[in-house]
């Protein structure tokens, strides 16, 4: 069995471990089984791994390039005292480690137990159908497409370094039952974390592929009719020693500029931009009262995008595979804080026809010291509608240290701010945008959505253009609306003139 984390090799960052091993059938290699781990610490200099200021790999952790973990069955005992000398976490890890190491075994008997059933024959021949079906699946939906280039770009605020914003760009191509993805004049690789392998690259375009085809069943056929062109040098091709610790925003903005180019050429499908960022912030100390080191993450949920088929979802996971965010009560329980708050983020998903999902809001006061880092994006660039849709709301991160309130000079981005008893920290992720034009969403999906609280009478109004008949109160601060369809009617052709003339 195998272990590697190398950035540039595997993808990703440095926190998410990979386990590579064998399987053999009848005595001979029939295929091979990974698996990827995210673990909590990985060294660096900063706890979590998070570091917004990294400006080289070694900053951010220990890599590990492909080495044995076991070899004919026996751990490298030596290799994991390595590990856990270099990590915050030691028995954390060492226990990831073993969980990990574990799921081959399940692996190995499901496999075993296919070839004794069909023979390795049979089974390498479903296995081979299985690829080719979904090739040719995908090149049949391809080639429905009309021809020609669909470009769109996006920007990621900033590095975590320097302070200005960087393009990518994306030009989609479609000839006959391929495309192809030219990411050509995509910004130079950041000073900062914000960088990924073109690996990750590679993998961001089959996640935003596989949500505008998702009856294709996934394997290697499913992307074979899609080639790449991605710029050496860029933030989308890192190399040796750039930092790659912040790739989910990249990530997620290259998902976006797929979405956005799709619309162009199939606006039926595509969605709208995601929340598009993780947000992460990370929180790390000596527990007062056990005396244990800790360190505690929390990744953004967010709202998604809007699609012709339906509302975006709120509250969602980053559509490229990630962690829930943390029980509230299980934190309180391992780290020195109290959350004030977790909620939906009300007014953050963008209007349309279809609105886009909301986002979330939460915020936690510490209760004894403790160091707080974050590390976003999509502060300064929101995540954009499509076919008329309004942008969603954009990302928010406020620091509350020493009795006063404020935003990092980055936005959203900070690292290793100590907090003492009472400071606290505001996040609110990002909204889904919308899909199509708002003036046109149905009068009772606003007036549910107001009723749910999803948005406030402000936005009805304003961007929906209903007229509201009546409140009714609830108690506790809460309303009943009742839109008045007539008045609506009328006050939506109204502003559908103005913006007509303007």
């Amino acid at each position: 069995m195998w272990i590697m984390n190398d950035t540039y090799l595997g993808g990703s960052h440095l926190q998410d471990v990979q386990l590579i091993a064998p399987i053999f059938a009848d005595g001979e290699l029939f295929a091979v089984m990974a698996t990827t781990g995210h673990w909590m610490d990985m060294g660096g200099n900063v706890p979590g791994g998070w570091g917004p200021k990294a400006t080289d790999i070694h900053q951010e952790g220990i890599v590990i390039p492909p080495v044995k973990l076991y070899e004919e069955g026996r751990l490298n005992k030596a290799l994991v005292a390595m590990f856990k000398a270099n990590v915050r976490l030691p028995a954390e890890i060492a226990g990831d480690l073993a969980a990990m190491s574990n799921v081959f075994s399940v692996g190995n008997r499901g496999i075993e137990a296919l070839v004794k059933k069909y023979g390795r024959g049979v089974l390498s021949e479903c296995l081979n159908e299985m690829i080719a079906y979904s090739e040719r699946q995908m090149r049949s939906y391809i080639a429905d497409l009309p021809d020609g280039t669909y470009s769109f770009e996006d920007w990621i605020d900033n590095d975590g370094i320097v302070d200005k914003p960087i393009p990518v760009r994306l030009a989609i191509t479609v000839s006959g039952e391929t495309m192809h993805f030219d990411f050509t004049g995509t910004g130079p690789k950041a000073t900062g974390p914000q960088n990924m392998s073109r690996n990750t690259t590679l993998s961001s375009c089959y996640v935003a592929i596989k949500h505008i085809f998702p009856d294709v069943p996934v394997n290697g056929g499913t992307f074979r009719p899609i080639s790449f062109d991605v710029p050496a040098g860029s933030l989308l091709a890192a190399e040796y020693p750039s930092p790659c610790g912040g790739y989910l925003d990249p990530m997620g903005r290259v998902i976006d500029v797929v979405f956005g180019a799709m619309a162009k050429a199939l606006p039926a499908k595509a969605p709208a931009a995601f929340f598009g960022t993780i947000g992460v912030v990370a929180i790390s100390g000596r527990h007062p009262k056990s005396g244990g080191y800790f360190v505690g993450v929390f990744p953004y949920p967010g709202g998604y995008g809007a699609t012709k088929a339906s509302d975006g979802l709120v509250n969602g996971t980053p559509p490229q595979s990630m962690a829930n965010f943390m029980s509230l009560e299980m934190s309180e329980h391992r780290f020195p804080i109290r959350f004030d708050y977790f909620k939906l983020r009300d007014d953050s998903g963008g209007a349309g026809w279809h609105r886009g999902g909301c986002g979330t809001a939460y915020g936690f006061t510490a209760w004894s010291e403790c160091e707080v880092s974050a590390l976003g994006d999509r502060v300064d660039h929101a995540p954009f509608g499509i076919v008329g849709g309004k942008a969603g709301a954009p990302n928010h991160v406020e620091f509350q240290t020493g009795g006063k309130s404020w935003i990092p000079a980055l936005r959203s981005k900070q690292d290793n701010v100590l907090f003492k008893p009472g400071d606290a920290i505001r996040a609110a992720s990002p909204g889904g945008g919308g899909y199509g034009d708002p003036l046109t969403r149905d009068l009772a999906a606003v007036e549910r959505d107001l009723n749910r609280g999803y948005i406030s009478r402000t936005q009805a109004e304003q961007d929906y253009g209903v007229v509201v008949a009546g409140v009714t109160g609830l108690g506790a601060g809460h309303s009943l609306y009742q839109l008045d369809a007539a008045a609506s009617a009328t006050r939506r052709q109204q502003l559908g003139a103005q913006a007509s003339a303007a």
